[in-house]
């Protein structure tokens, strides 16, 4: 690596860093630990909401799937974009009036059991940790690449510096690091999407006529098919995107870190313009990465198509834009793992201790100690399964991070607040059959069994047909609430009392009641 691309990637890095010292002196409380006090506006939230998106998975995920792929690369833009409709018009709001610091909060707020908070934190800790170790693999193999050194020693990087920005500087830093990262994205996005372009002279369908013929699969790559050949698949694959945001801790944190509901609101409108700009201009990512690039340098380098992006952009832009780009791309899983980190402890420190535990009879002093412990332990748990971890597959992991979330979480939150008759058993029952549905139907899937060697931990026959076994665990999800909900009816009448007033509040965000 030359020393510009070191420059670039130390730049950014001290600029992180800058941020997260100048945090550390507005986090007094543990309103400001986990929700930077709710002070952001609703372009900063958005921001900090796209940036949260706009994972490595999205950046180098998606570039290098419509790269080696075409057309069925480009559903993951589609199922991510999508997916912010759901959470504007069915969760942003009533979230934001019900909830405090986490989901559980949102969900104690009709059902105040300790069971249904403690079904809620385990979700939310399961699926930061699937989601965590796709993003610390992924890292430690950017980091690896770019640098020549050791795995290992990438993963304990960006696992101190993440735990950097959350001890010191809580969803603060959190939230500065994912704007300031946001932009650069952008940014980055923006110049290579122009450099491919001015290749193929700015005539956009020219572009689309070139690329019939520019790949090994020929006409097809403009078409759907070339991956997913099982329509049922695919759609179980788009289900658990679509769904999946709006259960994701991480992301569902983010409504807490403004003053009222409009605010959320608004920063949701930010956020999807955001993210649809990005999303459009991954064609130009992925087809100029197919065209410039080649599907054969692209899988020499990993054969997922991570590094498309970074590689494009040195053909285009030399090694200057190379290193701007891999340095974005290297912050953007700093700041998405340090999102996960938080959103881990907060269930750890504020779900099970302050709340189950202690019973609410914690200082804030308490809460904002226990959360930075939680974040150690969160962390290092992460660090130690993640370098053991090197040769799994990622978007595995990530799939089954967005399936746990759509199964586990959604039904959950959604009949909450839309449905009267939803109760404690139901709420548990919902919660426990995701999980567990979703966790089973992977651990017997194509991602673990698969009749090609090398394609996954065991040579043999699938059990479940399916990559993403979402097209059944969200019914499932749902199903376990209703049945849940009947079941436990006689002993949890007062639920359907409360609901008018959950809803009061969902609706206005009053809680003087």
């Amino acid at each position: 690596m030359s020393m510009i691309s070191i420059a670039i990637f130390f730049a950014v890095i001290l600029l992180t860093l800058y941020i997260t010292y100048w945090a550390a002196k507005q986090t007094q409380t543990a309103s400001d630990f986990y929700t930077a006090g709710g002070s952001l506006t609703g372009w900063q939230n958005g921001m900090a909401i796209a940036g949260d998106y706009l994972s490595a998975a999205s950046f180098l995920g998606i570039a290098g799937a419509i790269s080696l792929n075409g057309f069925d690369g480009f559903y993951y833009s589609v199922g991510f974009l999508t997916a912010y409709l759901v959470v504007l018009f069915l969760i942003a709001e009533p979230l934001r009036n019900l909830g405090k610091y986490t989901m559980a909060d949102m969900i104690g707020s009709r059902f105040g059991a300790k069971k249904v908070r403690g079904a809620a934190a385990l979700n939310t800790i399961t699926i930061v940790l699937f989601y965590m170790l796709a993003q610390l693999v992924g890292a430690g193999a950017l980091i690896k690449l770019l640098f020549g050194i050791d795995y290992w020693i990438s993963v304990l990087i960006v696992g101190v510096m993440m735990l950097i920005y959350v001890l010191f500087g809580g969803m603060t830093a959190t939230s500065w690091v994912q704007i300031v990262k946001a932009i650069l994205l952008m940014i980055g996005t923006i110049v290579i999407s122009f450099l491919v372009l001015m290749k193929f002279n700015f005539n956009f369908v020219g572009m689309f006529d070139i690329m019939r013929t520019a790949t090994n699969h020929g006409e097809s790559f403009l078409h759907s098919g070339v991956v997913y050949k099982d329509p049922i698949g695919l759609i179980s694959v788009l289900l658990a995107l679509v769904l999946g945001t709006a259960g994701l801790p991480h992301i569902l944190m983010r409504f807490f870190t403004v003053k009222d509901a409009k605010t959320a609101r608004s920063s949701v409108v930010y956020a999807v313009w955001i993210i649809g700009i990005f999303y459009v201009l991954t064609i130009f990512l992925g087809f100029g990465a197919a065209k410039f690039v080649g599907s054969k340098a692209i899988i020499a380098e990993n054969a997922a198509g991570n590094m498309a992006a970074p590689m494009l952009a040195g053909v285009l832009g030399g090694d200057a834009l190379e290193s701007f780009v891999a340095a974005v791309a290297f912050a953007t899983i700093l700041a998405v793992v340090a999102g996960l980190v938080l959103s881990g402890a907060s269930a750890i420190a504020h779900d099970l201790y302050a709340e189950i535990i202690m019973k609410g009879k914690v200082t804030e002093k308490q809460q904002v100690k226990a959360a930075r412990i939680a974040a150690i332990s969160v962390g290092i748990v992460s660090i130690l399964l993640a370098l053991g971890s090197e040769k799994l597959n990622v978007a595995f992991l990530v799939s089954l991070a967005f399936c746990i979330a759509a199964s586990a979480n959604v039904p959950t939150i959604l009949l909450t607040i839309y449905w009267r008759k939803f109760n404690t058993t139901g709420t548990v029952a919902s919660m426990l059959t995701g999980l567990i549905t979703a966790l089973v139907l992977v651990a017997v899937s194509p991602n673990v069994i698969n009749p090609v060697p090398g394609a996954a931990f065991f040579v043999g026959d699938p059990l479940f047909p399916f990559v993403n076994p979402a097209i059944v665990s969200i019914p499932a999800g749902f199903l376990a609430a209703i049945v849940g909900t009947y079941i436990g009816a006689k002993r949890h009448e007062e639920a359907e009392v409360a609901y008018a007033e959950v809803r009061f509040k969902a609706e206005t965000g009053y809680r003087g009641l």
